[in-house]
């Protein structure tokens, strides 16, 4: 894990307040990690309370798929921080299907709530003071399978390249009042939802005279770890990326770099 520092050895995010949505396990509790090792003031959430929330961040049930849920964390962390400069929105995710026209209707909505709008909410509702402050910088966790969406997974895909059209253009939007807005997008990750997913996907598709383990191989050899997302992420929250925004940042081991 990297620890960010600056030039004179001063945690580079000290004084600063960040929101993580998701950041109870995983790549969100990476983020969180990160985030309080370079010195930051960490508020974070999940629909419901684990054991593996990094000590040292505040945490907070909530439900950022509707619209009420979404409201109540901004109300909280205003209350909380008197605002934040931080923004990072992990939650995310969807179960597979066997074919995109098994997909209830109900999932879509629920995968556009979760992966889309739950971030468009957050960054409605706090974005405005940053505007004042002329100053922010948001992160929104997309997947690197945007460009190559799979039937049993369009519902989910779709809602992240909404997700990254959404943050291009919010970049654009804030860019004039010194807030920037960048996207990360992870391919396979160690975390305990890609392999709940990943098992759905052989229960979904494996035959019983198949060897489940021929999945595309990531070229550099192993499945990403949460830290390895979180790095990307903090680097676009450092200095170093200060001319940085309406970038995606894909953090995938080549996974999806295949001519």
């Amino acid at each position: 894990m990297t620890t960010f520092e600056n030039g004179s050895g001063t945690r580079e995010l000290a004084g600063k307040r960040a929101l993580v949505t998701g950041g109870s396990r995983g790549i969100g509790a990476a983020v969180v990690r990160q985030l309080l090792d370079a010195g930051a003031e960490v508020l974070t959430t999940a629909r419901s309370a684990l054991s593996t929330v990094p000590a040292g961040a505040t945490f907070v049930e909530a439900d950022v798929r509707t619209r009420a849920g979404a409201e109540a964390l901004a109300t909280t962390a205003q209350k909380t921080f008197g605002g934040v400069d931080i923004l990072v929105h992990n939650a995310g995710g969807a179960r597979p299907h066997k074919g995109s026209s098994a997909i209830p209707d109900e999932e879509w909505q629920d995968a556009l709530d979760l992966n889309l709008l739950a971030a468009v909410r957050l960054d409605s509702a706090l974005t405005p003071g940053m505007r004042e402050r002329h100053s922010g910088m948001v992160v929104h966790i997309s997947s690197a399978a945007v460009p190559t969406p799979v039937a049993p997974f369009l519902h989910y895909t779709a809602a992240k390249a909404a997700l990254e059209n959404y943050s291009r253009g919010l970049a654009l939007e804030l860019a004039p009042f010194g807030i920037r807005v960048n996207t990360v997008s992870p391919g396979r990750t160690a975390t305990p939802g890609g392999e709940a997913t990943r098992e759905q996907w052989t229960q979904l598709y494996a035959a019983p005279d198949q060897d489940d383990t021929a999945v595309p191989t990531v070229p550099l050899g192993r499945d990403g770890a949460p830290d390895d997302i979180a790095n990307a992420v903090l680097f676009l929250l450092s200095e170093r990326a200060s001319w940085l925004t309406g970038s995606s940042l894909v953090v995938d081991g080549g996974e999806f770099h295949r001519g």
